[in-house]
């Protein structure tokens, strides 16, 4: 695995039409890959003032068109991902950020499938991380994170132009591995749904 990131220029008109959908980054991040599609996840990511593209595939992504259309000119860093798995242990604890749709099924009637709807409230984005820790692997204690952005991302999807609306939210905090085989999948294959539109990605340091 490997972990790629690329700092966008945010003064370009053509970098903030590419953030303006969800499906135009998707369509940025593939174009990145020659050959069968694999699995890959993505974000974007704010630190300081700078913006970046971050994106965790099996082979490493070739962004030259990429850093030409949306790029500040500086080249892009790809790292070896599986020398931090090597890292993870049970007990340890690792400072974390995960951009995640947190969605909630609800019945409708007995007997027929439920209804999903987003976590709207900060509240219900909480009790949506806590339910799925460890079922992936980890612990978390409230209080030892927090959602620090949520918002909408409304665009349209295929020939059809069928309206999708995904409910974000971005997670900060602390969490223990509790279960390292687990955990390790989850840093791979990510959390919850719309992966493909930049959810799902968690990534860690050490803290």
């Amino acid at each position: 695995m490997f972990l790629t990131r690329l700092e966008l220029d945010q003064k370009r008109r053509s970098t903030l039409r590419l953030l303006s959908s969800p499906g135009n980054l998707h369509g940025a991040v593939e174009s990145a890959f020659a050959g069968e599609r694999k699995r890959k996840l993505w974000r974007i990511d704010t630190l300081g003032e700078k913006l970046y593209l971050l994106i965790l595939s099996e082979e490493k992504p070739e962004l030259t068109q990429v850093m030409q259309r949306y790029g500040t000119g500086e080249p892009w860093e790809t790292r070896d991902y599986d020398a931090l798995l090597h890292r993870v242990e049970n007990g340890s604890r690792w400072r974390f950020r995960l951009a995640a749709n947190p969605v909630k099924s609800e019945m409708v009637s007995r007997g027929e499938r439920g209804k999903v709807r987003a976590c709207c409230s900060v509240e219900e984005q909480e009790e949506w991380l806590l339910e799925r820790a460890e079922k992936n692997g980890f612990i978390l204690q409230k209080g030892e994170f927090q959602v620090r952005e949520t918002g909408w991302h409304i665009f349209a999807k295929g020939e059809q132009r069928r309206r999708v609306s995904l409910k974000g939210a971005v997670y900060e905090g602390v969490l223990t591995v509790k279960n390292r085989e687990l955990f390790e999948k989850t840093l791979c294959t990510g959390i919850g749904r719309g992966k493909a539109y930049g959810m799902g990605l968690l990534t860690i340091v050490k803290g």
